[in-house]
């Protein structure tokens, strides 16, 4: 059973209900139940057509489940026949279902939240870590989202902003997390740019292609982290580095910034040094300064704190982390890189591993595990 392949097809499968008249909260769930289905089946017996089988199954579940349901039968009038064998049809629908997610009648942090659960494939869990509210308060607010999209006829796309913001979430966490949803993410954010001539559409796509760039020099042969610091920079794509940064420049001329030009702009001065050291910090430390300025995310905030230590040193850095919430996530991590700077290094090993100890994934906590080791071992010789 190919989970990748179930992954990729379901949102084309959930865009055909609701085309086909189901609003989305029943849509999704007769979705569900067909890969349940696709699951138990498809090991014994496999369809040669796998997004027509879907469509098929879901189309009949999502009628079963209207035909039981009383208030729903006037819908029943109302929907075609079930879709016809054969192969379905080609196209690409996640893009239009990421609009139509952005739905109106949602606020964007709704929208963004239901989109991601549903389209994006995301557990709770992550969109919770993204948005650095507890689970249970984002399971709550996707509920709610449902709730307030059943019965909704989905002829009003939602607004280019949300759509980016989801994109963004989703590259993140292919990009750092368990789920590889990267590749797929930048794939729609070009589509995006194709249609749409708009510098935050355009700076997403470059931001995206910059960390993109590097992701082969991120892991050691043996799965572990590689800090940025220390990468093998021949190893980072220069063709995506000269494609995202074109893409930028052509962004920045046009004068309205945003705060995905701002990221990108810092991502590129990472790339733009041949070496670690020739990183300039102090324009980078600037961008923050921007970046901070258009959002006040205190993630941002955290990251310009290791800016900071990097071009005025690590007490600097530490004195601009002092005025933030120890919870943050990664928090920890900062502030052991900015002691073991600063030479306190049993401070630093301690927070290496308490850092470790709250890690999001099994990569980063093995790396910061590993530094809290290296420190102690120093400390003992």
């Amino acid at each position: 059973m190919d989970e990748v392949l179930l992954r990729s097809l379901t949102p084309s499968v959930l865009t055909v209900l609701v085309r086909r008249g189901a609003d989305f909260a029943a849509a999704e769930d007769a979705v569900q139940d067909a890969l349940v289905e696709a699951l138990r089946v498809w090991a014994a017996h496999p369809p040669r057509d796998a997004k027509g089988w879907l469509v098929t199954v879901a189309w009949r579940k999502f009628l079963d489940a209207t035909r039981a349901d009383s208030a729903r039968r006037r819908r029943e009038d109302r929907v075609e026949g079930e879709p016809a064998p054969g192969p379905a049809p080609a196209a690409d629908d996640t893009l239009q279902l990421y609009f139509l997610c952005a739905h109106p009648s949602l606020t964007p942090a709704s929208a963004v939240a239901l989109t991601l659960r549903a389209v994006g494939g995301l557990t709770t869990r992550q969109i919770a870590e993204a948005y650095l509210v507890p689970e249970a308060t984002m399971a709550q607010r996707i509920s709610r989202a449902k709730r307030t999209v059943s019965g909704v006829r989905f002829d009003q796309p939602g607004d280019v902003a949300t759509v980016l913001r989801v994109l963004y979430l989703v590259f993140n966490e292919g990009y750092s997390g368990d789920v590889d949803l990267a590749a797929e993410a930048i794939r729609l954010t070009r589509q995006l740019a194709a249609r749409i001539d708009h510098p935050e559409v355009a700076g997403l796509l470059a931001l995206m292609l910059l960390h993109h760039a590097r992701r082969a020099a991120r892991t050691a042969p043996d799965g572990s982290l590689v800090p940025l610091a220390e990468q093998d920079r021949g190893r980072w794509d220069t063709a995506l580095i000269a494609e995202g940064v074109g893409i930028l420049q052509a962004a920045l001329a046009r004068d309205r910034l945003g705060e995905f030009q701002a990221q990108a702009a810092i991502a590129a001065l990472h790339a733009d040094a041949r070496t670690a050291e020739e990183t300039d910090w102090v324009q980078i430390v600037e961008w923050y300064d921007e970046l901070t300025r258009l959002t006040d995310n205190p993630i941002v905030r955290l990251n310009r704190a290791v800016a900071v230590g990097e071009a005025d040193g690590p007490r600097a850095g530490l004195a601009a982390l002092a005025a933030l919430d120890a919870s943050l996530p990664r928090y920890a991590a900062v502030a052991a890189y900015l002691h073991e700077h600063d030479g306190d290094l049993a401070t630093a090993a301690r927070l290496y591993a308490e850092a470790a100890h709250k890690a999001p994934n099994l990569a980063e906590r093995d790396h910061l595990t590993r530094q809290a080791a290296r420190l102690n071992a120093r400390r003992r010789r």
